[in-house]
């Protein structure tokens, strides 16, 4: 499955990369939700993925955070 793939390379990254992901991810919606406003956006569905991996990534931050206490 993607989503299980996607996951693997999540555990794999650093801290760093992770919130280099997640700042990505945070501007890929902005600026979906813009083109949503204005009419240009085909596919709406990429909105809900994007709002979906964002929430991965935040939960591995905080896996990652909770195993290092």
């Amino acid at each position: 499955m993607k989503t299980n793939k996607y996951l693997e390379d999540l555990r794999t990254k650093s801290a760093a990369e992770l919130d280099a992901a997640l700042t990505a991810a945070k501007k890929e919606l902005f600026n979906l939700r813009f083109q949503n406003a204005t009419n240009q956006l085909e596919n709406t569905g990429r909105i809900k993925e994007v709002r979906r991996n964002i929430a991965r990534i935040k939960t591995v931050i905080t896996q990652k955070a909770n195993a290092a206490e």
